[in-house]
């Protein structure tokens, strides 16, 4: 490098620019996540059981799901956790595995159960760890508590609304359910049982397919939709009908409530009910453009909400990511300022600034390298940034000083420079070496630790690399 840079001086200054313009250019696509994107190797298999008791479901559905799944290739651990209506079966992968042979095995397998309970649903089977949570809001206010669930729904429309929010979930509510309290004169009187209602309900509250028309040149598939999911859809029900043309509807005869399975199972905020709004990112969507966005929103929201209502932060990871990005911008200027200022006593300006510029240029040029290998801003790798800010000045002032040092031998800049280098690189490349053998030996760590800490090492040599 000093050979070739050596006839051509003016190459090095081209060579800085290029590297300061591909950082500046890499730095805007870089995405900001919390920690680093770890491949969780994991499937789950979730299969509802409407009614069915914790034992039911180990039973109909636990044993099943386990026994067909048992011979999968790189099936590296299995566990069923059986609940109150639902079983969820989680798959570990071995790392030798391939994600996407391994989640078509295991449909494969579950396919191939023909045994499930005559209630159960439809099995789902779904990758592990292609989300992750930004932030919750918490909505408050002073309704009831399927008016508040509607007004969560609300945001939750307006929020996916929003460009840069790719993710929104509504929870801190058990199943809703509306129930029909018939009256029980009104039973007697028109000679109906609770069955007879229940049949007639089933009966014309359906949502169903009817088959598909065929065309000349398209073809349609036809649906019979009458479901009834509100009190007033219920409540104009017909129940019976006489040769006179009147009509009895279920509002006659019953009270409709719209509410949830379990009351005790909800979530309040500062002594009031609440509803939680989870939004969350994909793996390639940044975490501080998502958070910006939502908090843009909750702000302007809570101007013009009514005393009782509010849009309320309660977790947070984003910040994480914005107060590490901020320390090392901080301890980033503040070590460049404080070693410029130490080499300003003892040399003339241009000679401090050119020094000095080392740290930037060795930022922008190990931003490249993450951008080409698809690392992030986050905390490990910022954690890298910080400790190659110590060591790069360091670096810096002990060649300064040896370029210095040949200078006052009456020797030309560049010569002294040269002559410099060479008088101390020996030193400061088995510091780099050692360095790398240190920090190298983390990308030799296996599962999720290795993927989070090897990061460090990537980005750490990178720096002092360029």
């Amino acid at each position: 490098m000093i050979r070739y840079f050596s006839g051509h001086p003016t190459a090095a200054n081209i060579l800085m620019v290029v590297i300061i313009l591909l950082g500046l250019v890499s730095l805007p696509q870089l995405n900001k996540e919390t920690f680093p994107e770890i491949k969780l190797n994991k499937v789950s298999v979730t299969v509802a059981y409407p009614g069915a008791s914790p034992a039911d479901v180990e039973e109909g559905l636990c044993n099943r799901l386990e026994d067909a799944t048992d011979g999968i290739s790189f099936l590296d651990e299995q566990m069923c956790e059986a609940r109150d209506s639902l079983a969820t079966l989680t798959l570990d992968m071995q790392e030798a595995g391939d994600i996407k042979q391994f989640v078509n095995d295991v449909k494969t397998a579950i396919d191939g159960i023909n045994d499930f309970p005559e209630k159960a649903e439809d099995p789902v089977v779904k990758e592990l760890g292609r989300t992750e949570t930004v932030l919750s809001i918490a909505v408050t206010a002073e309704i009831t508590m399927p008016e508040l669930k509607a007004l969560a729904e609300h945001y939750r429309n307006r929020l996916l609304a929003l460009p840069d929010i790719p993710i929104v979930t509504v929870s801190g509510f058990s199943k809703h359910e509306l129930s029909v309290q018939v009256n029980a004169d009104a039973m007697r009187q028109y000679q109906l049982s609770i069955q007879d209602v229940a049949n007639l309900i089933s009966a014309q509250a359906i949502d169903l397919p009817a088959g598909i028309l065929e065309g000349s040149q398209s073809s349609y598939q036809i649906r019979i939709e009458n479901a009834r999911r509100t009190v007033s859809e219920l409540e104009d029900l017909v129940i019976l009908n006489n040769i006179r043309g009147g009509q009895l509807t279920l509002g006659d005869i019953a009270t409709i409530e719209d509410n949830f399975v379990n009351e005790e199972q909800r979530t309040q905020v500062n002594g009031k009910p609440a509803a939680l709004i989870q939004i969350s990112k994909n793996k390639t969507d940044d975490t501080l453009t998502i958070y910006n966005a939502a908090k843009a929103f909750i702000d302007e929201e809570n101007i013009r909400l009514p005393q009782g209502t509010a849009l309320i932060i309660t977790q947070d990871s984003a910040s994480i990511v914005q107060d590490r990005l901020s320390l090392l911008l901080k301890n980033g200027w503040q070590g460049l300022l404080l070693a410029t200022l130490a080499l300003f006593m003892f040399f003339n300006w241009r000679y401090t600034f050119w020094v000095a510029l080392g740290l930037p240029i060795s930022f922008l040029g190990g931003l490249v390298i993450m951008s080409a290998m698809g690392v992030s801003i986050n905390m490990i790798s910022m954690v890298a940034l910080l400790m190659a800010i110590g060591i790069l000045m360091d670096d810096a002032i002990v060649l300064s000083e040896s370029i210095e040092d040949e200078y006052r031998k009456g020797k030309s800049p560049f010569q002294a420079s040269i002559d410099g280098i060479k008088k101390v690189a020996r030193g400061v490349f088995s510091s780099f070496i050692t360095s790398t053998i240190v920090f190298g030996s983390l990308l030799l760590l296996k599962g999720d630790m290795g993927q989070i800490l090897g990061v460090l090492p990537v980005v750490l040599l990178a720096v002092l690399s360029i």
